[in-house]
This record gives C-alpha cells, sequence and structure tokens, in this order.
C-alpha cells in the first residue's frame, strides 16, 4: 500500500494511513514499511479502555496488507514451535481457538514513550513520542503455559529463552528481520497468544491475526503476526534484539554515545513504574493548563509492570518538598489505575507533580533525565504539567 498524501503538500492524516484510524491521532512516521501513530491525551482520558480508533500504532516492520484496523482475512494460519525441546511443533490458529481462554486488561506501551521529555537534557534518536504512545486495552487468548502443557512441548533444560518471529520482512533486503527474546520462565507465567483485542478479532495493524502478548513488558516485546516461537539457550543475536530495544546498566553521561551489547545494557521487558496526569488537561506539547479560581480534581493514571501492585500516586505542589496521596481506583494488576485529588488552588502559576509507588517501593524520579540514553527508551520521571489560575 502507498502511504497517502506523501507526495502532496498537506501531509497524510492517520485515517487515511490506516483505514478506521481517528485523523486526530499524530503522525510521526507515514511510512508503509513502519506506521508510527500517537493518541494526544485529550483522548487518552476519554475513555478506561482505549478505542481500537484511537489507540497508538507503532509498528517496525509489517506487512503489506496490514494497514487497516480489519482483522485479515481468512487464513489457514499456523504457529510452529522449535528449537531446545523434545519435539517440534506445528499448530494451527483454528486449534488455539478451540481451548479455553482467557483475557487480561492491560496498557499496552511503546518503550520510546516519553522519548521526547529526555530531549530536554540532549537530542536523542526515534520518534518524538510524547506521553500517547499507550493505551490500556484488553487481549484476549490462551496462556502459553497452556499451549505447551495442550501439545505436550516440552523444553530442554537448556532453555532459558523463548525468541518470537513474526509474519513481516524488511523494507530493505539487506536489513535484519524483526525478532525478539524473552525469558521462557517468566513469559510462560505471564503471556498468551492472543487473536482477540478489545472483544473484537485483532486487527491487522495491530498484529492480527495472532500475536504474542506478555503483560507489564514494553509493546515491542508483544510480537505481532506470530508465527513461530523459538527454545534457545540464550538471548538471540538479532539486530532488533543486540542493538535495539535496549537501554544501558549504568548512567550515560546526556549526550554521550554508546555501543549496545549483551553485557553492558538490559533489553526493554519489564516496564517502568510511571503516572500520568490527565486532569487538568494540558497541552501535549506545552504541558501547561489554564484554569479559574477555585476548587479542581487533578486525575490520571498510574502503572508498573503488574510484579507488584501500585501502592500509592502522590502529588506535589512544591517541587516535591512535601506530597499528598491521591484516592486510586483499583484495576487488573496489568491495567491502569485510576487516581484522583481534589486541590484549591489561588491565583497564579502551580507545577503540580505526581509520582507512583509500588509495594516494593519502587517510584519515579524527580530527575527522569537521570536515566537519559541515546535511543530515548524507558522514560518514568514523575509527571508535571503548568496551571495557571486566574480569578
Amino acid at each position: 500500500m502507498a502511504a497517502v498524501g506523501l507526495d502532496d503538500k498537506t501531509p497524510a492524516t492517520a485515517d487515511q494511513l490506516i483505514a478506521g484510524k481517528d485523523h486526530r491521532l499524530l503522525v510521526h512516521t507515514p511510512s508503509p514499511s513502519g506506521f508510527e501513530l500517537e493518541t494526544p491525551l485529550e483522548l487518552l482520558r476519554e475513555e478506561k479502555i482505549t478505542p481500537l480508533d484511537r489507540l497508538f500504532v507503532r509498528n517496525n516492520q509489517q506487512p503489506e496488507w496490514s494497514a487497516t484496523l480489519e482483522p485479515p482475512k481468512p487464513v489457514s494460519w499456523k504457529l510452529e514451535i522449535g528449537g531446545l525441546l523434545e519435539f517440534p511443533r506445528t499448530i494451527t490458529l483454528e486449534e488455539l481457538k478451540s481451548l479455553p481462554q482467557v483475557e487480561h486488561e492491560l496498557v499496552l506501551q511503546c518503550s520510546g514513550n516519553g522519548r521526547s521529555l529526555f530531549a530536554a537534557a540532549a537530542p536523542v534518536k526515534g520518534a518524538p513520542w510524547r506521553s500517547g504512545a499507550m493505551g490500556n486495552v484488553r487481549f484476549r487468548g490462551i496462556p502459553l503455559k497452556s499451549v505447551f502443557e495442550k501439545f505436550d512441548v516440552r523444553p530442554h533444560s537448556a532453555a532459558k529463552f523463548l525468541t518470537a518471529e513474526g509474519d513481516e520482512s524488511p523494507a530493505k533486503p539487506e536489513a535484519a528481520d524483526f525478532e525478539h527474546s524473552l525469558p521462557l520462565a517468566e513469559v510462560l507465567s505471564r503471556a498468551i497468544l492472543a487473536w482477540e483485542l478489545n472483544g473484537k478479532p485483532l486487527p491487522a495493524v495491530h498484529g492480527g491475526p495472532l500475536r504474542l502478548v506478555t503483560p507489564g513488558y514494553y509493546g515491542t516485546m508483544h510480537v505481532k503476526w506470530l508465527t513461530r516461537l523459538r527454545l534457545e539457550a540464550q538471548e538471540t543475536a538479532n539486530y532488533h534484539q543486540v542493538k535495539r530495544y535496549r537501554t544501558p546498566r549504568e548512567p550515560l553521561e546526556p549526550g554521550a554515545q554508546f555501543d549496545y551489547g549483551l553485557d553492558n545494557s538490559d533489553p526493554n521487558w519489564r516496564m517502568r513504574i510511571k503516572s500520568v496526569i490527565f486532569s487538568p488537561f494540558a497541552d501535549d506539547k506545552t504541558r501547561i493548563a489554564k484554569l479559574r479560581k477555585g476548587s479542581i480534581v487533578a486525575s490520571g493514571v498510574a502503572w508498573n509492570d503488574g510484579t507488584s501492585l501500585i501502592d500509592a500516586v502522590e502529588l506535589s505542589l512544591d517541587n516535591g518538598k512535601s506530597w499528598r496521596r491521591a484516592e486510586l481506583d483499583r484495576a487488573g494488576r496489568y491495567a491502569w489505575q485510576h487516581w484522583q485529588l481534589a486541590l484549591d488552588l489561588a491565583d497564579g502559576k502551580h507545577t503540580l507533580i505526581s509520582r507512583a509507588v509500588d509495594t516494593l517501593g519502587n517510584t519515579q524520579p524527580l530527575d527522569g533525565g537521570i536515566d537519559w540514553n541515546p535511543a530515548g527508551y524507558g522514560w518514568h520521571g514523575a509527571d508535571r504539567v503548568v496551571i495557571e489560575v486566574e480569578s
């Protein structure tokens, strides 16, 4: 499919690039070889479950038939399981769908979400995501553990990682195909093979007909158009696993160069703890809200990787000198936890800061720039909104 509007003076909108998407999504990359579309916070805050037409899109490589919210046309889809196991397996999608299913509500988030905030410390590479490369969704499918049990998949003792491949190919013949490795034990305890999203057949643009979904992990690890799983002793040496989608183990000076490798960096697996302010509403770029004097209700969402529970969301109006706890509206451990707190603000300018804290003591740094990295991955600094109050 050729991207619409690329040769015109007027840039293509999201609905022109992907049939069924909301035209208000921000277009960062319009290339049909890999779309990057962001959801403005104004749209994200309206629904507890992010509608499919508003859900962000980040595809590294994608099949030419995938630029639509419709599911793929009926095909005989098969999943191969090989590598370090007793007997290789080939399983059809129809066989998977015949088994008992589960549904997970979870945060789906690009590991580059918030990348533009790192740029305050030093330039970073990649699409300038603000805060909307995320959504709260429901995936339905079958637990991977159940698949292994039902089809007698017996990994060798040396198997420590699961490498997932999808049905897509690089835009350039010399480029690496896309795949990711995940820790086998944790994937077996969490992951599902999903074919539904928000109660509908999995859209082609979001990985349909079959996607590996591991709740609590960054979106890049939820491999789309899933066709093969490999049981392996080590992480794959694939370019996208070794040189991309990793963060340095030691802090870097902003602007420094870094040569990624398996021995000096960590893959973008579990999501870092995070909170985002939805109200008072602030423009995505400026993060400034203009209000009349009086009582307001600050609100937003918080989440982590689901390993522990969100214990609290704290708000500050004095740059972190003092904090007040917001009221939490509990949801599933992998989902957004909504929070709110009533505030009385006098005339003038106020900076509202939010940070989440989980039961293991993890929290958000006041200065998210301390985790600066050249690719701008894993932003989880305390969120800020400047509130200008007038009588």
